[in-house]
């Protein structure tokens, strides 16, 4: 099933056991912030970008290998060099996403990041090292920028798609099939948001972080807050902007955030987030988030 309908999709997903596979990743992989600058591009439709001047290269250096060793204590995380020439590569997720056995291609909407999914290494990782298979969306017209713009539930195979100009209703569908997923629901995002993940996180598939001023209709929120009740922290629009709402869970009692959306939180969301029996980790991104995303961004899963 993919739906804009929101009491189609919760009659749909309730009756989903959390037996679609495992609900969090066995490893990840990032790649390095090389050539840490504006990317000019992408900055025309995410509002969260500094300013040229923002940007800090060795800071985000430096932060960046601090991310790979933190999310080294619960799981494999590798890391591939980044690429001068592309600029925002440090976020692979919206290019390179992966379930059991397969790597998906994303097919982004600016050119400045369409050829990152050309890297040889990382298709080459994926296909001769681990023996997956390939489904390469890249060339096709229909933007769709994978778990930037879809959000998984990846225990129960529950889809949660952001149409923006980063991913229309064919490239949902595109990654709906990709990823063999029970259901997924269509929404709109709100006017300025251009990814799902800033503003929705699933975390191991018994909790949720929203972000209401992120989407367009409220119906939308009330359906992802109802399903995964009482766990679902709905985000004030401080914690919004902190990047709050881009968090991973990345073993079954850790989500992780970035130190200043983790600095953000309110005392009523922690307890939601506690209460559902995580422990928030906070890692120093400020740098990072200069480029318009911050740690769910870096972060490529491997299934």
């Amino acid at each position: 099933m993919i739906t804009r309908d929101t009491n189609a999709f919760l009659d749909a997903a309730r009756g989903c056991a959390p037996d679609f596979g495992p609900a969090t990743a066995k490893a990840a992989f990032l790649v390095s912030p090389e050539g840490f600058t504006r990317a000019d591009e992408s900055a025309s439709d995410n509002r969260y970008m500094a300013d040229a001047g923002g940007f800090d290269a060795q800071r985000a250096g430096t932060q960046h290998r601090g991310l790979q060793a933190a999310l080294s204590s619960v799981l494999p995380t590798l890391c591939f060099p980044g690429n001068p020439a592309a600029p925002d590569g440090l976020f692979p997720n919206n290019v390179f996403a992966t379930a059991p056995g397969r790597l998906v291609v994303g097919r982004m909407r600016h050119p400045v990041r369409q050829r990152e999914a050309a890297r040889p290494d990382i298709r080459g990782f994926f296909r001769d090292v681990l023996g997956y298979a390939e489904i390469d969306l890249s060339t096709q017209p229909h933007a769709c920028e994978l778990t930037g713009a879809l959000v998984i539930d990846r225990a129960r195979g529950l889809g949660f798609c952001g149409l923006s100009e980063r991913c229309d209703e064919a490239g949902a569908r595109l990654m709906h099939e990709a990823f063999g997923l029970r259901a997924t629901l269509l929404f709109d995002l709100a006017p300025g948001e251009y990814h799902t993940n800033v503003v929705l996180a699933v975390l191991a598939g018994r909790a949720a972080i929203v972000c209401p001023d992120g989407f367009a209709d409220p119906a939308v929120v009330e359906a992802i807050a109802a399903l995964y009740a009482p766990h679902a922290a709905q985000l004030t629009p401080a914690e919004h902007a902190a990047f709050a709402g881009n968090a991973i869970s990345a073993s079954a009692d850790t989500v992780w955030m970035s130190e200043g959306a983790a600095a953000a939180l309110s005392s009523a969301s922690r307890d939601v987030l506690e209460s559902a029996g995580f422990a928030v980790h906070p890692v120093p991104l400020d740098a990072i988030e200069a480029a318009g995303g911050s740690l769910r961004c870096c972060v490529a899963e491997i299934y």
